[in-house]
């Protein structure tokens, strides 16, 4: 897989507007501002402003989507804290060809911007963001201006470089979170809940992992599937991951940003060792790429009863494989997602017995469905089993797999529960546990 992917917001925007038309069921309500909320125990009542005038709006359930300085955050009167940090930065998206490696590169004091650091990674359309770093006293006003942020560019890239602005801003940043993500029937995702530095792209990131995670609990919640407790673990799961986050964003902050004589100079030391030294490379910290967090603390995990290697414990977010369905390539992570699932692995796929493949159907009928899915190096399960083939031998590498081992994973990708043998009772009692109906 790649190790980045750079897309710019508007395009992220576009892709969700365009998928709103594909969901009927959801209602996109422009110039509509939430002015009050009213939480009451059996719903959530909002006060919306129009350009038509206000009107009231009851709700069984609030997601507060509202982004980092969050309006309803404020009308609750409800806290968020962490560290602001005291510095500014020039972003500038500039439309130029260049045959720069597509990778991220930064610079810590460079000639062409001393005693600052400076960001380059390619987007997409020909399009290179550039950050640079300005410090606290900067007049944010003023660097915006185009015959301010020119004079850089043109330092960095040199005079015959050719190249258009296509959009420049100036940003500081703040590693913080609520206490609680979720109160009551509201529920706070993304910005809103949590704010990190923009280093390793653990913004966006972080709040569509909060989605993964929220959505399908609400859904069982909403469909008297599961208790309103299942909601709980939405925050204490993404309340983790946010810790998470901010501290490696915290870290790689204080990395490029030294606000301290100790950092700085352990800053510098890294730098100038990583030029002959391997191990000191591992220190520069530009900014960890975001991953998803294992879960391994979770209180919706069934603890490993059997003996197994390597990474895919309970609560791991699913690595990825090569794999072939219906006599086509794909990849594993694409073939699960959106309902609980069952991975069981066998030898040949056409060998399954009759009593293990009924056994696999009828978790299909029960009140949350189970998706049961043959892993095999070969062959066609019956009964209508979807089977994936392990074509590389890489998903048997990766969960440690052998004949008769079985994964439960959970709707937004992570390992629930694992087993060496197929036993419907221990299927049914970590489900109960993953949905709090244990």
């Amino acid at each position: 897989r790649p190790g980045m992917i750079n897309l710019q917001q508007y395009y992220l925007e576009q892709y969700l507007i365009e998928r709103t038309g594909d969901v009927p069921q959801l209602e996109k309500r422009f110039k509509h501002k939430v002015i009050a909320v009213t939480p009451g125990d059996d719903k959530v009542t909002l006060r919306v402003e129009t350009p038509d005038g206000a009107y009231p709006l009851t709700t069984d359930w609030l997601v507060v989507a509202d982004g980092a300085r969050s309006p309803i955050r404020t009308m609750l009167g409800l806290d968020i804290e962490g560290k602001v940090f005291m510095d500014r930065f020039l972003i500038a998206d500039v439309v130029m060809k260049a045959d720069f490696p597509a990778e991220r590169w930064f610079w810590f004091d460079p000639p062409f911007h001393r005693n600052q650091s400076v960001l380059l990674h390619k987007q997409a359309d020909n399009v290179w963001r550039i950050d640079f770093q300005l410090g606290w006293q900067a007049d944010p006003v003023e660097e915006k201006k185009p015959e301010n942020v020119i004079p850089r560019i043109k330092a960095m890239l040199g005079d015959e470089r050719e190249f258009e602005l296509e959009w420049v801003s100036v940003y500081t940043f703040q590693c913080r979170r609520m206490n609680q993500f979720n109160h009551g029937r509201v529920l706070f995702v993304g910005d809103a809940a949590h704010q990190v530095s923009p280093f390793g792209a653990r913004g966006a990131n972080s709040g569509i992992q909060d989605t993964d995670n929220l959505a399908w609990k609400l859904k069982l919640v909403m469909d008297g599937k599961a208790p309103a407790a299942l909601l709980d673990t939405y925050g204490e799961e993404r309340g983790y991951a946010a810790d998470e986050n901010l501290m490696n964003s915290t870290r790689s902050t204080d990395f490029i940003t030294p606000k301290s004589t100790t950092s700085k100079v352990f800053r510098n030391a890294v730098l100038q060792l990583a030029a002959k030294y391997p191990f000191a490379r591992t220190l520069v910290n530009s900014g960890r790429l975001s991953v998803p967090s294992w879960l391994a603390t979770s209180s919706l995990n069934t603890p490993d009863g059997d003996v197994f290697e390597g990474q895919m414990i309970p609560g791991a977010p699913l690595a990825d494989a090569p794999i072939e369905a219906a006599g086509q390539p794909g990849w594993l992570l694409h073939q699960l997602g959106n309902r609980f699932q069952l991975l069981h692995y066998v030898d040949d796929a056409s060998t399954l017995d009759e009593k293990t493949a009924l056994a696999l159907a009828q978790l299909a009928q029960a009140a949350i469905a189970i998706e049961a899915i043959i892993v095999a190096p070969r062959g066609q399960a019956p009964a209508g089993l979807k089977t994936l083939i392990d074509t590389d031998g890489c998903i048997a590498q990766r969960y440690d797999l052998r004949p008769g081992t079985t994964y439960l994973v959970r709707p937004d990708q992570h390992v629930a529960a694992r087993w060496r043998a197929l036993d419907a009772s221990k299927i049914k009692a970590a489900l109960a546990r993953a949905t709090c109906n244990a």
